[in-house]
C-alpha cells in the first residue's frame, strides 16, 4: 500500500515513492524496447513524477511492484497507460509553417501536374502524420490541401492517416475541439472557413472553443500506432510528416525509421522532419530539398 497521505491545510498530499537508479534503468530499457523512446539519465525525475500518481491509484507500494504489474498484464492495457504517461505531446496548428508553405507553393501544384500526365496513375493524395499528437498537425495539413488544391477540394481522392502512441491525445484529436489558446495561430480567414465556434459554457470559462468542421475531419483517420511496429500502410504515401519525435530516439532507431519511410513513399514524395532534427550523418537515399524537407527520387532504398 502507498504511504498514508499527509494533511496540509485542506489539501491531502501522498508522498511519492522513491525510484532507485536500478529501477529507473530497468524502466528506461523497457520503454526503449517497447516504443523507441530514449529516456536519458536526466529524465529520472520526470519518470518518477509521471508514474507516481498511477502507482498510488493502483495502491502499489513502490515502482518495483508497479513494474511487475505492467509486465504481468497480458491485455497490454497498463503498458499503453505507461507509455501515454511518458510520451511528450507538444503541438499546435500551423506549427513550423515553412512546411505548409512548401506544400501550398511547391508540392500541390507539382502533384496536380504530375497526376495529369499520361501514366500518372490517376489523381490521388495520401499523407501520413505519424506522430499526430492531439490532431492539430493532420487537421492543418487537410486545411492546406483544401485551400490550395481545387481538385482535392472538390472531391478528389485525398486521405490522411494520423497515428500516435498515446491514446489520450488521440481521443482529443478525434473529437476535434480546441480552446482559444490552441487556435490562436490559425489565420482568421482560415479559422472561420474550417472551424466552427462552440458557444461558451460554464465549463469553458477561459473563452469559446472551436470545432474542426466535418468536411475537414472526415479526411483524417486516427489510430494508435507504435513507430517500432510494422507500418499500417496499404498504399504508398505522397507525404510523410514525422516532426519532433525522432529527437527522442537513438541513432539506430532513427536509421530504421528513415529506411521504412523511404520504402513507404512514392517516388517524388517528401519527408518532413522537425526543425530541431536532421538526417545529417545518417546513411540514407533521400535528397535534401530544404531545411527539414527531404525527397525520394528513386526506388533504391
Amino acid at each position: 500500500m502507498p504511504s498514508p497521505p499527509t494533511k496540509t491545510g485542506t489539501v491531502y498530499v501522498t508522498k511519492q515513492p522513491e525510484l532507485s537508479d536500478a529501477e529507473y534503468q530497468t524502466i528506461a530499457a523497457f520503454v526503449h524496447k517497447a516504443s523507441g523512446i530514449n529516456l536519458l539519465d536526466g529524465k529520472k525525475e520526470l519518470v518518477r513524477a509521471r508514474l507516481s500518481k498511477r502507482i498510488a491509484q493502483l495502491e502499489f507500494k513502490d515502482f518495483k511492484s508497479y513494474f511487475k504489474h505492467v509486465m504481468a498484464d497480458a491485455s497490454g492495457d497498463e503498458l499503453v497507460f505507461l507509455l501515454d504517461a511518458l510520451a511528450t505531446n507538444l503541438t499546435s496548428f500551423y506549427r513550423e509553417p515553412q512546411h505548409f508553405d512548401f506544400m501550398a507553393k511547391e508540392f500541390l501544384p507539382e502533384l496536380e501536374k504530375r497526376r495529369k500526365r499520361p501514366g500518372g496513375g490517376g489523381p490521388r493524395l495520401r499523407i501520413w502524420s505519424c506522430a499526430c499528437s492531439s490532431g492539430e498537425e493532420p487537421y492543418t495539413i487537410a486545411m492546406v490541401v483544401l485551400d490550395h488544391s481545387p481538385f482535392f477540394a472538390n472531391g478528389g481522392d485525398f486521405k490522411i492517416l494520423a497515428t500516435d502512441l498515446s491514446t489520450k491525445v488521440l481521443n482529443v484529436a478525434k473529437k476535434g475541439q480546441y480552446g482559444p489558446e490552441s487556435v490562436k495561430n490559425i489565420p482568421p480567414q482560415i479559422l472561420r472557413t474550417h472551424l466552427s465556434k462552440v458557444s461558451r459554457g460554464e465549463d469553458r470559462k477561459g473563452g469559446d472553443s472551436w470545432r474542426v468542421n466535418d468536411n475537414v475531419r472526415r479526411l483524417v483517420s486516427f489510430r494508435r500506432f507504435n513507430l517500432m511496429d510494422p507500418p499500417p500502410i496499404r498504399h504508398q504515401m505522397d507525404l510523410i510528416f514525422c516532426r519532433n519525435v525522432m529527437i527522442y530516439f537513438d541513432r539506430d532507431t532513427i536509421s530504421t525509421l528513415i529506411t521504412r519511410f523511404y520504402n513507404i513513399l512514392e517516388v517524388g514524395g517528401y519527408l518532413f522532419i522537425g526543425h530541431s532534427e536532421s538526417l545529417s550523418g545518417l546513411k540514407h537515399n533521400f535528397k535534401y530539398v530544404a531545411p527539414c524537407i527531404y525527397r525520394k527520387v528513386s526506388e533504391t532504398a
